[in-house]
């Protein structure tokens, strides 16, 4: 504690100067990048800056690389292990991120419940061109492109009244407004024209918008404006203006609450507004007020314009790459400004600045939203990948670490900064417009409204008032699993915890942190025995544990790689690990003998083309895997020869790229045909011969297919979510009748397929199975899916990235979240299983299923110890604490009379 506050210390003593002199050693004369060691960074930065004591420059080096390690940000790993190296990057990461105190005690908020969104009454005929927030009535502005001014009720948007903006240079049919600003200190709006003037209207009571001052000769058209007030004296004042000529103009105020301009002269339109030539400010003839210009973005545009007074600096953006982000920065005792550049891959539509935290957001064409240090040109401090069409708008949330961001395809993102994800995504409630429709972003956050306008539609959107959300996890859940032998359920997150659940009340049993360190666990899976429990973690590692907390096995799916584990599927005698690679990992059972166990060899050898996502095992020896490029291969497992590929047909995969991709790449999945699941749909062996599907996948693109593998051949699909939701994740149920799909707004939906593509025509079937149930018992994405039979019940399970664990009644009925006060109680009344027939026994919805060898190995199963199942509450770390839970290599003989089976 006491090393990280004297960082900040050292860090608060620093100016840009000596930030400039600190980035000057990590480059070479020639100008590349480098890093450094401990002892150069401290003798040269203490050198460079001249302040600061060694010791200090030593406490933030040490820092500087746990904080890399634990984000996984150093460049060379083996540089790491062999000495602690440091670059520019990493340091400025540090600053930016690990040592903001507002960062470290953030709480990041509920995600928005949002009402239906409501179309409001609007005076306009033309595109809106702002939107602006009264503060003194409370009351909304909007000001059309035709200069049509429309006043709005505070509370409930109602239109009040509507008025015309005059200006006696331009005939009413040619007005054309370009950007409208909020002077709320002197009481008027500045509103700039295609006729090169800005005007400036009162506002005050009887709301008849008199034109007060007009400026005019401006050399190119002004398009966008911004203003600042001197928070510590209103009488400080700037107006920024950006126009078409790439040019940024600033007028600053001096006195403005006492006039803003001068009377030179008695020129006066038939408005009665003086005119204030632009030639006259910037000669100086008006002593109340002084202009500052320079180039920025010349010859493109300047699409947006904000002055920084925290930074004493100008920033705007514009469409072109090489002056993406401009930032003119005022040099002390001078008019004159210093002004760097930031270059992104197609340019910027919209930028916007975080105050607390020192950071600008760009909405990119290349579909991107970037972070910037204002002081670091070179690479921004993170991307935000997620939006699949250019991001035309970027608003930050002020009083909290979150960001709105909007693109062209009507997708509405919100980014927790701190944890760099996506925490909320909005679509499919926009209305359709042209293409090239015009869309304006207004963010109220006080109100927690989002006001935005296609053309001249004004849509309202406001958050439901917030209720108390149970959260399982402090994290992301990324799985979920039914231990029958314990009856209990198990959980993993994003921070790489593990609890385990009452089934009958929903109250936590027991945790265990950090299984594997910061990595995140990806993937869990459960022997046949239902005593260990193995977790696939972001640093490539897959860890055998018993329900003590003990770790009992390394493998090392990764060879020592960080890499996203999408699955591990336990077989007979083996285990399979896939997610990263076009090959499957495969590790045999006698290799279980050490506590760290090496990777076989797969006899099929690579048969892919794209990543192996996922598999699916059907007994006695059928094994199938699905790649992100849509190949299903299905392989003789006892063999491990691959013996048929299931394709698309090939209309379908037109443009299918022929290249690998990563499930952990840090971009959504641009391939709609990548399998993320696969499952044999339980009951249908009889019907392949016939032509009946046995098999059903799903991916990216919202869609599910079914396919015959017997005859290598697609028998059906249908669009379960919307495409635009991206990937979805699904299960089905143990007898065969019920398939159930989840999207990433935390829908989930039940249908029926029992009968569907059991006896298919010559026609691919495309139109859905029945859909028996759509509810919603997610804010988020959902995860993982499980289905279970406890106490003769058939449930779901359901994880989230809302942080929460959810349990359901099928085909729709949810009884709670996990960790919820209130605990539940599964009785109910009603048949004993929602599946089965009266006269259906248990006994033989386990002969269904084909998984006689593990329900066998259930039975031999040991009982659990009194220890293990009276351990109720315990929370316990894999980092040394109360449970020791380090690599111990004991209890576990995977070669033992009770094997490892099939989930």
């Amino acid at each position: 504690m006491g090393t990280r506050i004297e960082v900040a210390q050292l860090e608060s003593r620093l100016n840009i100067e000596d930030y400039r002199k600190l980035q000057g050693l990590f480059l070479v004369p020639s100008g590349a990048s480098r890093s450094l060691s401990r002892t150069e960074f401290v003798h040269l930065a203490q050198s460079a800056v001249g302040r600061g004591s060694k010791e200090d420059y030593g406490l933030l080096f040490d820092s500087v690389v746990v904080t890399q390690e634990n984000r996984g940000l150093l460049l060379d790993v083996d540089a790491v292990k062999e000495e602690g190296r440091i670059d520019w990057g990493g340091l400025c990461s540090f600053l930016l991120l690990e040592l903001s105190d507002k960062v470290k005690n953030y709480k990041s908020s509920s995600v928005p419940c949002w009402k239906p969104p409501r179309t409001l009454t609007c005076p306009h005929r033309d595109p809106v061109q702002k939107v602006l927030h009264l503060q003194t009535s409370g009351q909304y502005l909007t000001v059309s492109k035709g200069g049509t001014v429309g006043l709005r009720d505070g509370g409930d948007m109602s239109l009040l009244n509507a008025h015309r903006l005059q200006n006696s240079m331009v005939a009413p049919d040619h007005l054309w407004v370009t950007d409208v600003v909020l002077l709320h200190n002197v009481h008027k709006i500045a509103v700039s024209f295609t006729s090169k003037e800005v005007c400036f209207y009162e506002i005050l009571s009887k709301q008849d918008f008199s034109c007060k001052y007009k400026i005019q000769g401006l050399k190119f058209t002004p398009w966008c404006l911004d203003y600042w007030v001197d928070p510590a004296n209103v009488d400080q004042a700037v107006l920024t203006i950006g126009d078409i000529g790439g040019q940024v103009s600033a007028l600053h105020f001096t006195s403005a609450n006492i006039s803003l301009f001068e009377r030179l002269s008695l020129r006066m339109d038939s408005d009665s507004a003086d005119i204030v030539l632009w030639d006259e400010l910037v000669k100086g003839k008006h002593h109340c007020c002084y202009t500052v210009t320079y180039q920025a973005h010349t010859p493109a545009w300047v699409r947006k314009v904000h002055y920084l007074g925290s930074l004493e600096a100008f920033v705007s953006c514009s469409t072109r790459p090489e002056s993406s982000l401009v930032i003119g920065w005022k040099e002390k005792g001078s008019r004159s400004l210093r002004v760097t550049s930031f270059v992104t891959k197609s340019g910027v539509w919209d930028m916007d600045h975080h105050r607390g935290l020192n950071l600008i957001a760009t909405a990119g064409v290349d579909h991107q939203v970037l972070l910037w240090s204002p002081y670091v040109t070179s690479e921004p401090v993170c991307v935000l990948s997620g939006h699949t069409s250019p991001v035309t708008a970027v608003r930050f949330m002020q009083t909290k670490q979150q960001l709105v961001s909007y693109s062209k395809d009507k997708v509405l993102c919100l980014w927790d900064v701190s944890s760099q994800l996506c925490v909320h995504r909005l679509a499919g409630v926009f209305p359709k417009t042209q293409e090239d429709a015009r869309t304006l972003l207004f963010l109220h956050e006080k109100r927690q409204l989002l006001l935005l306008s296609f053309n001249s539609l004004l849509l309202l959107l406001e958050t439901a008032k917030e209720e108390k959300r149970t959260s399982s996890h402090k994290h992301p859940v990324t799985c979920v699993l039914y231990n029958s032998l314990f009856r209990q359920v198990v959980s993993s997150d994003s921070a790489s915890s593990v609890i385990c659940w009452l089934a009958d009340t929903g109250q936590k049993v027991k945790q265990f942190r950090r299984c594997h360190g910061n990595a995140e666990i990806s993937t869990m899976a459960l022997d046949g025995t239902q005593t260990r429990l193995f977790t696939g973690g972001a640093d490539g590692e897959v860890k055998v544990w018993d329900f003590n907390g003990r770790c009992l096995h390394r493998m090392n799916a990764g060879l020592g790689r960080a890499v996203g584990i999408s699955q591990v599927l336990l077989l007979k005698r083996s285990i399979l690990v896939m997610g990263w690679e076009r090959n499957l990992t495969v590790f045999r059972l006698h290799s279980f003998s050490q506590s760290f166990v090496e990777p076989s060899e797969w006899k099929g050898g690579v048969q892919h083309r794209g990543d192996i996502l996922c598999a699916a095992f059907h007994p006695l020896q059928t094994l199938v895997t699905g790649s992100y490029d849509g190949e299903i291969i299905v392989w003789n497992n006892s063999t491990e020869k691959a013996l048929r590929k299931l394709q698309l047909p090939a209309e379908q995969r037109k443009g299918l790229p022929d290249c690998q991709r990563h499930v952990n790449d840090k971009e959504d999945f641009d391939n709609s045909l990548a399998i993320s699941q696969l499952f044999f749909i339980p009951g249908r062996t009889s019907a392949t011969a016939a032509g009946g599907a046995d098999l059903v996948s799903c991916g990216d693109s919202g869609v599910v297919r079914l396919w015959n593998t017997t005859h290598s051949c697609l028998v059906g699909q249908f669009a379960a979510h919307s495409r635009d939701l991206g990937s979805i994740v699904m299960t089905v149920s143990p007898c065969g009748k019920y398939l159930i799909t989840a999207d990433r707004e935390g829908t989930i939906k039940t249908w029926d397929i029992q009968h569907y593509c059991l006896d298919p025509d010559d026609r691919r079937t495309t139109a859905p199975p029945e859909l028996l149930r759509r509810f919603r018992p997610h804010l988020d994405r959902v995860t993982h899916l499980e289905m279970c039979v406890h106490s003769d019940d058939l449930l779901l399970l359901s994880a989230s990235s809302d942080c929460s664990v959810a349990l359901s009644y099928l085909p729709g009925e949810t009884v709670g979240l996990f960790g919820q006060e209130e605990q539940w109680g599964l009785e109910r009344p009603g048949p004993l299983h929602p599946q089965l027939d009266p006269g259906q026994s248990l006994g033989a919805l386990k002969s269904l299923t084909g998984r006689e060898e593990v329900m066998q190995g259930e039975k031999s199963s040991p009982p659990p110890s009194k220890e293990t199942s009276s351990d109720e509450g315990t929370n316990t770390s894999a980092e040394g604490g109360q449970l020791e839970m380090k690599d111990e290599g004991v209890g576990l003989d995977l070669s033992m009379t009770e094997p490892l089976s099939m989930l």
